[in-house]
């Protein structure tokens, strides 16, 4: 701080609050401050989120940015931990930080680095409402952090740390993404800038404070040469001498200013009054031992140190990046890189969640659920999966995995829906008159708990469900009618084409059905008994799940 953020000089005061003493309106800072430690804050209508970042990068970062080289630069968190910049935006964007987790044996994770997001005991106290809900499966958790972080997860039977490692990130404050939003105050405005340009502002800040430090010094060296050569005539051609018979103060000045006249010309600037009175203070003592060889020294010095930082000044930029390649040396090596930079997948919550739920359905009741002891479609699913339901009417619907639901008609087929995938059927369904028609169809897009229907005629009922395509054939016997010739026919599934849920598909035969058998190729039709042709009765021929 010393060394860079403070210099009395050109420090501009203001009287304090309660006016008895003075402070500084800014500091003069010769480093990066703001990007240095950052900033958070709100204001009305905004807000600020600049990230920290790294000493010595941010002073290499400037000394591309004076030699006009690209630059590129990345927060760095003193909690450590992996950073993904990828989204970061030159500090417009976000940062995705994750814990630096390690596998210490099969049973045993290790947290040695946190997110800046979070504390050890909000950690443990996130994975800790993951287990209770089911997400994360823990034996124990152990914290014997000090100076460093170090959090020991144990693990119960079963559960290993390659499944538990991804979880972690999933459902705890293992991963944290940070929002960049960088406003700060420029001529008096706030402004939004990315890092770039900031430090940019910040460099030339930095030229400015330097050229105002040697200005500064360059004046107080042509003093000093001022006051060697003025106090080397005084003393060397004994100007003291005339104010010996001078009776009053004015007649003393009077006398020192005449004899100076002379040597006027050997200065680099007037003699005002307050030099005259600094000559009159010289004691007696100095004048009698002054020394000519070295006041010469000192002149000869000043001179060699004003063409010093002359030539600093018209070569402002090299002395600018060697004032900061100095203070690397002085302190770079202080601050190491805590944050590793790398790149990480996002973790799919889906893909990592626990299959913890047991649903089925009851063909008595109609209920569905985790809650219902049934003995059909007993599924195991996570709580992200989502389930498609599809009934014998021809509706089907788009669920979570809820406690307890009621279908309203008998579901034929239930299963997990991918919504990024879907799932095709082979539909096969009669309307109220008996008319059969077939399709296939993708179901992928739902708005979910909404129903939908895969049958036009409300009436109508699905006589075969069949996941995936399916080029087996159905025989259909006709309802007997009078002078009726052609009694049955046979379709071949494979022939179907891809319509949309709604539509109401292809006409597989010419007539009424009453009934109708799904063969694989070569096979020969079994006579049926005869049943009543009304399709929606239980004796109707039906196929189900996996049929």
């Amino acid at each position: 701080a010393k060394d860079t953020l403070f210099h009395k000089a050109i420090t501009e005061y203001r009287p304090s609050y309660d006016g008895r003493n003075e402070e500084p309106v800014v500091l003069p800072a010769q480093i990066p401050v703001l990007l240095l430690a950052g900033a958070e804050g709100l204001a009305v209508g905004m807000s600020t989120n600049i990230l920290p970042h790294k000493f010595g990068e941010l002073l290499r970062a400037q000394i591309r940015i004076l030699r006009n080289e690209p630059l590129e630069i990345f927060p760095d968190f003193p909690t450590g931990g992996l950073m993904d910049v990828s989204e970061y935006n030159d500090g417009l964007g976000k940062v995705r930080v994750r814990a630096r987790i390690e596998s210490k044996d099969p049973k045993t994770v290790v947290i040695r680095e946190i997110p800046p997001t979070t504390t050890t005991e909000g950690l443990i106290a996130s994975m800790e409402s993951a287990s209770q809900k089911g997400k994360l499966k823990i034996g124990s958790i152990d914290d014997f952090t000090t100076d460093q972080v170090e959090i020991e997860v144990g693990l119960p039977r079963g559960v290993y740390a390659d499944e538990v490692i991804p979880q972690l990130y999933a459902h705890t404050d293992c991963e944290a993404s940070v929002s960049c939003n960088m406003v700060m105050i420029k001529d008096d405005r706030p402004v939004e800038i990315g890092v770039s340009e900031m430090l940019c502002f910040l460099t030339d800040r930095l030229r400015g404070i330097i050229r105002t430090e040697l200005e500064l010094e360059l004046s107080d060296l042509q003093d000093k040469k001022h006051w060697l050569d003025l106090e080397r005539i005084f003393i060397e051609n004994r100007v003291y001498k005339r104010i010996e018979e001078a009776t009053t103060a004015e007649q003393v000045v009077y006398e020192v200013r005449v004899g100076l006249e002379p040597f006027l010309s050997e200065l680099d600037r007037e003699v005002t009054d307050d030099d005259v009175d600094r000559l009159l203070k010289i004691p007696i003592r100095r004048i009698s031992q002054y020394d000519i060889d070295k006041n010469r020294k000192d002149i000869d010095a000043t001179i060699k140190a004003i063409k010093g930082v002359r030539g600093k000044l018209r070569r402002l930029t090299q002395t600018t990046i060697e004032w900061i390649e100095e203070i690397l040396a002085k302190f770079g090596d202080r601050w190491p890189r805590r944050t590793e930079i790398t790149t990480f997948e996002t973790v799919n919550v889906r893909e990592v969640a626990r299959q913890n739920l047991k649903l089925s359905y009851d063909t008595e009741t109609g209920f569905f659920g985790t809650a219902v002891k049934g003995d059909k479609f007993q599924l195991t699913v996570s709580e992200y999966d989502r389930i498609l339901l599809i009934s014998k009417d021809g509706t089907y619907r788009v669920v979570s995995p809820e406690e307890k639901i009621f279908v309203p008609d008998k579901v034929i087929w239930a299963g997990v829906l991918d919504p990024d995938e879907g799932r095709s059927f082979t539909v096969v369904y009669r309307n109220w008159d008996r008319m059969t028609y077939g399709k296939k169809v993708h179901i992928k897009a739902f708005i979910k708990d909404r129903e939908y229907r895969l049958v036009k005629d409300e009436r109508g009922k699905i006589d075969y469900l069949i996941e995936g395509d399916s080029d087996d054939l159905v025989h259909m016997d006709f309802v007997p009618a009078k002078r009726q010739r052609v009694h049955e026919a046979d379709f071949d599934l494979a022939e179907l084409e891809f319509k949309g849920t709604t539509a109401i598909g292809r006409r597989l035969a010419p007539k009424p059905v009453a009934r109708m058998k799904k063969m694989k190729r070569g096979d020969t039709p079994l006579p049926e008994p005869a049943t009543d042709p009304e399709p929606d009765t239980d004796d109707q021929p039906t196929l189900f799940e996996g049929d």
